[in-house]
């Protein structure tokens, strides 16, 4: 696998090389990425729920974090590419269906080896949607996947888009279904399907000027000319011989030996670092507007002093807080300087924060919450968001109803359950923890039902 990152590297290195691309001096293609096998597709009994795993990324996808395919392509006219492609993954999860059921399970078939050749035909649409950036296509073909010692030839298809970030490096992604005629139950490759994500370069063409002209229409491949003119130059006819012109490619005046001075400031433009907007010789030729001592064009402020190490920008205060956003932990945030420009958690705050805590309501016996419970959650998480940079612990506790070791662990997934609903609405897990303490720190007698009911609760701890 390390061998195929190299690969990656050096791709980009040679490629990267190519400024300019077009479909039809660029036939070729290579793409380099990552990819993800999942059998959801092939395990389901009903149409209804081919992809329902299809994002279930966790639950599904068999996903090794490294360069596992390559593919080469080449145009073969018009819209139509063919593809090969090679892919290497591990498989750790099969999605099997439950015997005499519509349930699924998933299971650990003891990390199998994938590889994968195919071949196929891609069609693209850029046409149809009129733009030069943006790419879908759909492909079809075949190919042969092994699993371990075991292999079988597959029908390919499934569709693709491709983001061309510049005329020849774009970002491609397609999903690919691989269908073997095999019985589902005895198939040595299962049907499944194939995500791939990656990077593609278009390459091929030759342009040795540079001129934006490539060799095979540029009537002057070794000098750097117009496209007017089939790419040749033309000298800049300002009536001073190029061998006495010390700018033979720009009109000037005889007074500065045929070199411009746009701006007018007495310094030719070979000379001026701002051809084209007034300034003095001190600064190269440029501007100074706010006398700071940095030129406009390097200036981010240029009509406010600053000093140089904010690039001649007054030091700003975003939440007006006293503390510059420079040494702010929190700068949309009004805050103290005794905590780093954020603000301060107050006993009021986890008051207001247990108050909602001591309201969550489970499903009985379980760490899934009650439908009613969720605006209760939404508002914790606006007063999490208020305080971006403190930390706090979500403690689970229950009644002294069960087994010590089930309320142990209903205590933990509870508190868990609420950590893991915070984190999924935007809150750092870094600033979160939970733990259970099941039936052991009870604030009420477990003797009464109303004693029971406020032990079964959750309450938030900050950490300092």
């Amino acid at each position: 696998m390390k061998h195929l990152n190299k690969l990656f590297v050096a791709a980009l290195l040679v490629l990267g090389l190519n400024t300019y691309a077009q479909d039809e001096d660029n036939p070729w293609a290579i793409s380099f990425g990552t990819n993800a096998v999942t059998n959801r597709f092939g395990a389901a009994s009903e149409f209804s729920d081919q992809f329902g795993g299809y994002f279930k990324v966790k639950e599904n996808w068999n996903i090794i974090p490294s360069v596992s395919y390559a593919t080469i392509s080449r145009n073969v006219g018009g819209n139509f590419t063919v593809d090969l492609t090679g892919s290497v993954n591990q498989i750790e999860k099969i999605v099997t269906r439950v015997p005499g059921t519509n349930d699924y399970e998933v299971s650990n078939p003891g990390d199998l080896n994938y590889y994968g050749i195919d071949a196929g035909i891609r069609y693209s649409f850029m046409d149809l949607f009129g733009t030069n950036w943006f790419e879908p296509s759909v492909h079809g073909g075949g190919g042969y996947t092994w699993i371990d010692d075991k292999g079988n030839g597959t029908l390919n298809g499934g569709l693709g888009v491709t983001f061309w970030l510049a005329k020849n490096m774009g970002l491609s992604f397609r999903s690919t279904y691989k269908h073997t005629f095999e019985d589902r139950a005895e198939a040595s490759v299962p049907r499944h399907i194939q995500h791939f994500a990656g990077i593609t370069f278009k390459f091929g063409g030759k342009d040795t000027d540079k001129d934006g002209i490539y060799d095979k229409d540029d009537a002057c491949p070794e000098v750097a000319g117009l496209e007017s003119l089939q790419g040749c130059p033309d000298a800049d006819l300002d009536g001073i011989a190029d061998k006495d012109d010390n700018c033979p490619n720009v009109a000037g005046p005889l007074e500065f030996q045929g070199c411009p001075d746009t701006d007018g400031d007495g310094i030719i433009d070979k000379n001026d670092d701002c051809p084209e907007v007034a300034g003095i010789a001190s600064m190269g030729g440029c501007p100074d507007t706010d006398g700071d001592g940095i030129m406009d064009k390097n200036d981010e402020c240029p009509e406010v002093s600053g000093p140089s190490a904010n690039n001649g920008c007054p030091w700003p205060d975003s939440d007006n807080d006293g503390v510059f956003d420079k040494d702010d932990l929190c700068p949309d945030v009004a805050g103290t300087k005794a905590n780093r420009g954020c603000p301060e958690v107050s006993e009021d705050v986890m008051k207001k924060l247990n108050d909602y805590a001591r309201t969550i309501l489970f499903n009985s016996g379980k760490s899934s919450f009650k439908d009613e419970t969720l605006p209760v959650l939404k508002n914790m998480q606006k007063i999490f968001e208020e305080y971006p940079q403190a930390r706090f612990s979500i403690e689970g506790h229950t009644d002294s109803d069960g087994s010590n070791e089930l309320n142990q662990t209903l205590s933990e997934n509870r508190a868990a359950a609420v950590v893991n609903f915070l984190v999924e609405n935007g809150i750092r897990r870094d600033r979160l923890m939970s733990t259970g303490f099941g039936e052991t720190m009870p604030i009420a007698s477990n003797k009464t039902k109303a004693g029971k009911a406020q032990n079964r609760r959750v309450e938030v701890k900050l950490i300092k």
